[in-house]
């Protein structure tokens, strides 16, 4: 047993990384219902900043110093992958199932693909440009339920257009952190968008004024909070970019094709949500087109973790 977890435990943790990213929706709903966006967004990574400071100064002993040009990326990722993101997903939470979200917010590695495209100029492959194609009709699906007269007619709700929101947010982010992440390690660059987010989110979640009512809080809502800012943010991204530096990039990227699926089943177990055809259908349409988005051809050597696409 010994033998076996030691010669597998990159692949263990990265199952249990897609697991933790999973439970983010789960424990999302639960918050939404209980709390207002901002303050959710900021308990959630003043815990995660607190534990990725504490990994960071474990693993380097130090963070290292950032020229102003870097300083100013990282307050773009603070305000799209942190606190417009959250406040997004938050509020979307609280008119769509967790289930939906997911399938929606999976439309992530399709977005950022065009938009790497776009901007960085990256190749763009026969493989991503199906993996997009299949990946919208799943969402599509999902988002209208299984009646795709709702989109054409524009009657679609403020839950889904939160959550597109959400992979606006995430895209933006993902791209513009390919961009630091050519000079930080992706960890150290995750710690300080985390950092730059949770400042940005003071103002906005003290003018909600329920901060201070923390000791009311229910034990659900404290354990929802651990599970969004220590397992689904701090832990899963130092596991996954350790994963990465291990097996490579695109062997650990096919775990981020699990998260939709365990925030599902996650969703149908502990919120009992409804699995619908039309969201089952959905779901398979959307996860095989992030396989085929993050797929790598053999012959192209990927050697850095900026080429994964992953959101949570």
């Amino acid at each position: 047993m010994k033998i076996f977890l030691k010669n597998n435990i990159t692949y263990i943790k990265l199952f249990l990384v897609a697991l933790f990213f999973g439970g983010t929706f789960i424990a999302g709903r639960i918050m939404a219902a209980n709390l207002p966006p901002f303050t959710s967004a900021f308990l959630r990574f003043l815990l995660a900043s607190f534990f990725l400071i504490l990994f960071v100064f474990k693993k380097y002993g130090k963070f290292p110093r950032i020229n102003f040009p870097q300083f100013l990326l990282i307050i773009a990722l603070g305000l799209t992958g942190v606190a417009g993101y959250n406040f997004l997903f938050f509020s979307g939470l609280k008119f769509i199932t967790a289930s939906r979200a997911s399938i929606i917010i999976s439309l992530n590695p399709s977005l950022i693909t065009i938009l790497s495209a776009l901007i960085l100029k990256e190749k763009f492959t026969k493989f991503k440009f199906i993996g997009i194609i299949l990946s919208l009709i799943g969402a599509l699906i999902v988002i209208s339920q299984g009646n795709l007269q709702v989109i054409l007619q524009g009657n679609i709700g403020w839950g889904e257009l939160f959550i597109l929101g959400c992979v606006v947010c995430w895209s933006s982010f993902t791209v513009l952190g390919k961009i630091i992440m050519k000079d930080l390690k992706p960890i150290i660059a995750i710690t300080y968008a985390c950092l730059a987010g949770t400042l940005i989110l003071i103002l906005p979640t003290y003018q909600e004024g329920v901060l201070q009512n923390f000791m009311q809080y229910s034990i659900e809502v404290w354990l929802s909070v651990f599970a969004l800012g220590f397992l689904g943010t701090a832990l899963a991204f130092t596991w996954f970019y350790e994963g990465i530096d291990k097996i490579g990039p695109s062997r650990a990227g096919i775990f981020i094709n699990f998260v939709p699926i365990f925030a599902t089943l996650m969703a149908v177990l502990i919120l009992h949500e409804k699995l619908s055809p039309s969201l089952v259908i959905g779901a398979i349409f959307v996860v095989s087109g992030v396989y085929l988005t993050n797929y790598q051809v053999k012959n192209i050597k990927i050697e850095k973790a900026k080429e994964i696409n992953v959101g949570a």
